[in-house]
């Protein structure tokens, strides 16, 4: 039976990752990949990179393709443009970035760290109302948030 983090390990022999100061780079030097950040919407409206866009994990592959409801047309149409895979942690965009590739993209790649190594880098933040935050607010609305029930039953 394969866990999650097994999932992602197999994944990793597909996707490559870059480091958050690798993006800023390539950023800072004009580079315009599509910045595609796959968690919940209630995460992205909490804190974002600038210029991302939110399509949750859980409707990507619709997302990707013409004629669905979930249409998203800059996926629907991007399918050969750079494409940098954006979660919380690093795990969920090394799975979407897969499935991308999977889906025919070609030149995808996911933020080893996420969103959160993005934060202690210190790079720049906003929330849904475009207000910047700073990485001490990254690292408020970032904390994990694991309830006692979800945690593994000790024998």
């Amino acid at each position: 039976m394969a866990r999650y983090d097994d999932l992602v390990e197999e994944a990793l022999t597909r996707v490559k990752e870059i480091m958050p100061w690798d993006l800023s780079r390539a950023l800072a030097a004009g580079g315009k990949p599509m910045l595609l950040d796959v968690r919940e919407p209630a995460e992205f409206d909490l804190l974002r990179i600038p210029g991302s866009i939110n399509v949750p994990r859980g409707i990507l592959e619709q997302s990707c393709e013409w004629d669905y409801d979930e249409t998203v047309p800059e996926l629907a149409s991007g399918r050969g443009q750079e494409i940098v895979v954006i979660c919380r942690s690093g795990k969920r965009s090394v799975l979407a970035a897969d499935m991308l590739l999977k889906m025919g993209f070609s030149n995808v790649v996911s933020l080893k760290t996420g969103v959160r190594g993005w934060s202690d880098y210190e790079q720049p933040m906003t929330n849904v109302k475009n207000e910047s935050l700073d990485a001490d607010d990254g690292d408020v609305l970032l904390a994990p948030r694991v309830r006692p029930e979800q945690r593994k039953p000790k024998p």
